[in-house]
């Protein structure tokens, strides 16, 4: 049997080490379908329900293992539908290869059934971006585009024609210089110089020396740096602030970290920006700028592996070129320890209040069930080592500050498209990645509705990811957006009867349970944890619980009462919710 370039794209993707693929068959992939068939014993394609979740699962297998991640779509609307999870790639900075079909290259232009020029859509999203036009472009083109994935940490996309799919893999029409045979060896990718200058160093440690309040901004950036981290929020006394991408850099109980920052933040992180006069970032290009110190009021240092990111939040003085462990294993030595503690240690005291009043809210004698003892619980049960997925909207709020990082544990969410939906597909790549680790997707009722079809994918390849549905029946995260705006809530709570999520996770040959009272959450949860198999949760939780904002400011609460006089339907079950809050913190005192 004659070997096809689709073959020879597979090969190509294996000297790169990469040996899964998530996507959708469609009639424009037929011949790369071929090609998986033929390499079936090397390459593992997983079949997924929708496009945009295969995308997702390509980014989450990026982020969570830093190898590079691939999905497929077929031509026309089976590509298009990869974008948002793309997207989702690009603003994280996940190394991720986009393969899509395209019509046969003799009927490109005639406006042929589904032809959309996926290499001209794909250009905003994508670092590099090609056509195949020739079968001997296929080894070449493979190995850019995989080096420029990992090199610019983005999405690389290319998209082939029917009729180059399953062409002769010698096959050269144009007579064009002979293609180059692959080497024998694996190709590699070498990262640029991630350790900047003597000169640029020292000039970083004199504006950290000479600060009077220190802080640290940690990022994702900073990811296994966590211990580096620590000795330099120790020889300065600062406290770490973390993003939430960032939130697993260092332990949520580490004497130094002050949480959060931003809307999902802590109140001793917002008081701490407001505080400082010297601000070290290290791998964060955070972009909420509003959370952060006035332009000019602290001086900056910024540890960023892109130059083209520096200065972009803050005027930098120093900026540091270079990997966050390396640059701080440079820059250690030069640092003084600070005698004078009194600046972490009050924020050390903020924190530990802070830890009460939200142990407060945890508490399970509320019903409806409050999210925030939800989140607890599957805290307080999860493995030291367990993975938790989340999706955008109250969920993500409930787990930046009730989830807490210790031992080997990890937390991914779409950062900065802050996208829904992604918490499924996302639990599901990453536990094909590491089949031996628990992995939780912690998801909202509007989010799993989405894509809940992949909660069958899960079942299809036997792979063991817990699902819980935080379920307030609404889109939870707009409705207080519009509140805080001053209006009255508008097409955010969905209809009835409510769907029953465990039904349909039986159906498709899961595990599935329902909880709508808090007493029966722990052993229910225990049980969804501890099936050898796909399990979900669905816990029905107070719709009116806020998810409000570390420190709210004046005209966030001007305009949260201002929306209840103007005619909010629930405001005496919101007023009620708040004042039991409210209640129990003041207990925990």
């Amino acid at each position: 049997m004659a070997e096809i370039v689709s073959e020879v794209l597979i090969r190509a993707l294996e000297r790169w080490g990469v040996d899964t693929i998530f996507g959708l068959p469609g009639d424009g992939i037929n011949g790369i379908m071929e090609g998986l068939r033929r390499r079936r014993d090397t390459m593992r394609f997983v079949l997924v329900h929708h496009e945009e979740a295969a995308a997702f699962m390509a980014t989450a297998y990026a982020k969570a293992t830093g190898r590079l991640g691939v999905c497929l779509a077929t031509s026309g609307p089976g590509g298009i539908h990869l974008l948002n999870g793309l997207y989702d790639a690009k603003l994280d900075h996940a190394p991720v290869l986009a393969i899509t079909g395209m019509q046969e290259t003799s009927v490109l232009g005639t406006a042929y059934q589904q032809e959309v020029h996926l290499e001209r859509l794909f250009e905003d999203v994508a670092e590099y971006n090609q056509m195949i036009t020739n079968p001997a472009q296929v080894p070449g083109l493979v190995d850019i585009a995989v080096r420029a994935a990992y090199g610019r940490r983005g999405v690389a996309h290319l998209t082939f024609p029917n009729d180059i799919q399953i062409a002769d893999a010698g096959e050269n029409p144009f007579e064009i210089v002979a293609p180059a045979n692959p080497p024998k060896t694996a190709p590699v990718y070498l990262s640029p110089p991630v350790r900047p200058s003597d000169n640029d160093l020292n000039k970083a440690a004199d504006v950290l020396n000479n600060g009077g309040r220190v802080a640290i901004l940690a990022g994702i950036g900073a990811r296994g740096a966590g211990r580096l981290v620590e000795r330099a929020a120790e020889a300065l006394a600062a406290p770490i602030i973390k993003t939430l991408p960032g939130k697993m850099v260092v332990a949520d109980d580490s004497p130094y970290t002050t949480g959060g920052i931003g809307l999902l933040g802590t109140a001793p992180s917002a008081d701490l920006v407001d505080d400082i006069d010297t601000l070290l970032m290290l791998g964060t290009n955070f972009p909420y700028t509003k959370f952060l110190p006035s332009p000019g009021k602290v001086r900056v240092v910024q540890v960023e592996i892109d130059p083209t990111r520096v200065g972009n939040r803050l005027p930098t003085e120093v900026p540091l070129i270079g990997d966050v462990g390396a640059t701080l294993e440079a820059l250690l030595p030069l640092l003084h320890r600070r005698k004078d503690r009194g600046h972490l240690e009050k924020y050390q005291s903020q924190m530990s209040d802070w830890r009460s009043k939200m142990s407060a809210l945890e508490k399970p004698d509320r019903n409806p069930i409050a999210p925030q003892y939800v989140a607890h619980m599957i805290n307080e049960l999860a493995a030291d080592d367990a993975v938790l997925t989340c999706d955008s909207g109250t969920v993500a709020t409930w787990a930046a500050r009730h989830w807490q990082i210790h031992g080997g544990r990890e937390f991914y969410l779409s950062g900065n498209l802050a996208t829904m939906a992604p918490g499924l597909p996302y639990a599901i790549a990453i536990q094909h990645a590491f089949p031996s680790r628990q992995v939780i997707a912690y998801v909202g009722d509007g989010a799993f509705a989405m894509l809940m079809a992949e909660f069958s994918t899960a079942v299809w390849h036997g792979l063991p990811i817990k699902v819980i549905v935080n379920n307030n029946n609404s889109l939870g995260q707009i409705l207080w957006e519009q509140m805080v705006l001053g209006y009255p809530e508008h097409g955010v709570r969905f209809g009835q009867p409510v769907p029953d999520y465990a039904a349909w996770a039986r159906a498709a040959g899961g595990h599935g349970i329902q909880v709508d009272k808090a007493e029966d959450l722990p052993d229910a949860l225990r049980s969804a944890l501890s099936v050898d198999g796909p399990a979900l949760l669905d816990v029905m939780v107070d719709p009116n619980e806020p998810p409000m904002p570390g420190k709210v400011s004046y005209d966030q609460a001007k305009k949260f009462a201002s929306a209840f006089l103007r005619g909010q339907p629930h405001k005496a079950a919101i007023a009620t919710t708040l004042f039991k809050d409210r209640i129990q913190q003041l207990r925990t005192h």
